[in-house]
């Protein structure tokens, strides 16, 4: 596997070794052994989340204050542009963004750490997006974080509006969002 540190350094791209011929392919999606040694990392996984969802949905920015999770995210079908945005305050990177294509093709996976809100754009006609988490969602504590706040500057690659939930739709901006101290 090759780990590649992000603009911010705790985020990390992860591309798998994949073995491929003509019959197809085959990867390790996760080695917690492999992990800990590429990352120096050794996280405990405590759920698996699975989603579906149509071209031009955008889903987050998500986190949880309280019981902040970790995350290891993948795409199996399709393809996602993929975003986490620093919340910690005392980061030196507060406020700032990255962001990837993750896709069935390329195979990455990001690494994102807790104290950050996490969220994707879907490119593709659809995408299932898979990701491992460190702690259980808890709705009591999930925070959303606005997709569009200007003071973060996130260049979605949309065409036109994005389809968003009711929750997505309402969610503050930086200035006013719950953060990590």
């Amino acid at each position: 596997m090759q780990v590649t540190p992000s603009s911010i350094p705790d985020v990390l791209l992860i591309e798998p070794r994949v073995f491929g011929d003509a019959r197809g392919f085959f990867l390790e999606s996760f080695n917690q052994r492999a992990f800990a040694q590429a990352t120096g990392l050794e996280p405990q996984f405590v759920q698996d989340n699975h989603s579906r969802s149509a071209q031009g949905v955008l889903r987050g920015l998500h986190y949880q204050i309280e019981q902040a999770q970790g995350k290891l995210v993948r795409v199996v079908r399709g393809r996602v542009f993929d975003v986490a945005v620093d919340l910690r305050r005392r980061s030196p990177s507060f406020g700032r963004w990255v962001g990837f294509e993750l896709s069935e093709d390329n195979h990455r996976q990001l690494w994102i750490p807790p104290g950050f809100a996490h969220g994707f754009l879907v490119l593709s006609e659809s995408a299932d997006f898979l990701y491992k988490a460190t702690q259980y969602y808890a709705p009591a504590h999930e925070k959303c974080l606005a997709w569009d706040d200007p003071q973060i500057g996130i260049q979605w690659p949309l065409q036109g509006l994005p389809k968003l939930s009711d929750k997505d739709r309402q969610a503050p901006s930086l200035a006013q969002a719950v953060c990590f101290e």
